[in-house]
């Protein structure tokens, strides 16, 4: 089960009641989150009732057999859950699924923020790279986080040479 949690896609094992049997770091990040999905009393929940209906449709038709995709929704983010029957209905084995999660957005997903812990950013240094790698210009994150836009222009040249990215570009990719 540790292999999950190197890959950069969340993932779960869900039994035939919707009981989290594992999750990986990026879909216990996603989980806590809360804002698609949630984990109550370790069962997986959507965030809304019309979620939470989805996702239980998905994991009963899995138990038949069935590989079931859901696209959910909310306040500007987007979640793709896949949902692939691990045993076959007639098995005597415990029935179980691998619900897999899309991947996140390269600015949401925690790589960056271990990247960030990689090279001992300060708060305001990894919410300036986050805020890069959302596409923000140099006045736009100065507005963001209330500083001066110099401010900004050091934090990215600390984060250049903390990561010994010889460009802007480098830095992002």
């Amino acid at each position: 089960m540790r292999v999950f949690d190197e890959i950069d896609y969340g993932m779960m094992i869900i039994d035939a009641q919707g009981g989290i049997l594992h999750a990986n770091h990026l879909a216990r990040h996603e989980l806590a989150n809360g804002s698609i999905v949630r984990s109550h009393a370790n069962n997986l929940l959507g965030s809304s009732d019309g979620f939470t209906q989805q996702i239980q449709q998905a994991i009963e038709s899995s138990f038949h057999g069935q590989r079931q995709l859901v696209m959910l929704s909310a306040a500007h983010k987007e979640l793709a859950l896949a949902f692939t029957p691990l045993t076959h209905p007639l098995e005597a084995d415990a029935p179980s699924v691998l619900v897999l999660m899309s991947r996140q957005n390269s600015c949401d997903n925690l790589s960056v923020r271990l990247f960030s812990r990689a090279l001992n950013l300060s708060p305001s240094e990894e919410l300036v790279l986050i805020s890069l790698c959302r596409g923000l210009q140099i006045p736009e994150i100065a507005q963001l986080h209330r500083v001066a836009e110099s401010t900004v222009r050091s934090q990215i040249k600390t984060l250049r040479e903390k990561a010994r990215a010889p460009s802007m570009r480098s830095l992002l990719h």
